[in-house]
């Protein structure tokens, strides 16, 4: 059987209704009738809606796992590993219609180790992002956050990894 996400198991434990659609549009609706002044998003596959990214007071926040504009897109904690990153880190950020372009919030760095894998890096961003969506929350709600646009500079595009990705061929020459 499938394990909740430790968000989903808090949500219930905390008698808090949790909705699962399987395409963004289909709750629109239901967030709508959500009583909230902001949607908090993160690690999110699907891009959401003018809509919804304007319904409540605040907008839609999204806690992001690089160090933005670098590494926007799907899969930011792999590519800064795979690139040998030395540090990376987290960006809260308004949402926009474009895929991780909205303005910055907050942003903390981190060193990362060089032996660093997904899974360890995942494991710490996911501990900064959850310190740091409280601050930036608060921040949204006395007004004394502010909003800097991302420009295009070191922007680079974190593609979805594929399974061919990780076939490694053993009959190539190291050297070569």
């Amino acid at each position: 059987a499938l394990q909740p996400t430790p968000v989903k198991a808090a949500a219930e434990h905390l008698g808090l209704p949790v909705f699962q659609p399987a395409k963004v549009r289909e709750a629109a609706d239901m967030l709508e009738q959500t009583p909230a002044d902001v949607i908090v998003v993160a690690a999110f596959g699907q891009l959401i809606p003018s809509r919804i990214l304007h319904m409540k007071k605040f907008g839609c926040v999204n806690v992001h796992a690089s160090l933005l504009p670098k590494y926007r897109g799907a899969a930011p904690i792999q590519w800064a590993v795979i690139d040998g990153e030395k540090e990376s880190g987290v960006t809260t950020m308004m949402m926009d219609v474009g895929l991780d372009t909205g303005d910055m919030l907050e942003q903390k760095a981190i060193p990362l180790d060089e032996k660093e894998t997904g899974g360890s890096m995942f494991d710490k961003l996911s501990a900064l992002g959850g310190s740091m969506i409280l601050s930036t929350l608060k921040g949204l709600e006395d007004g004394t956050i502010t909003r800097t646009p991302q420009g295009e500079s070191e922007t680079s595009y974190a593609k979805m990894l594929t399974k061919e990705m990780g076939h490694i061929d053993w009959t190539k020459d190291a050297a070569s």
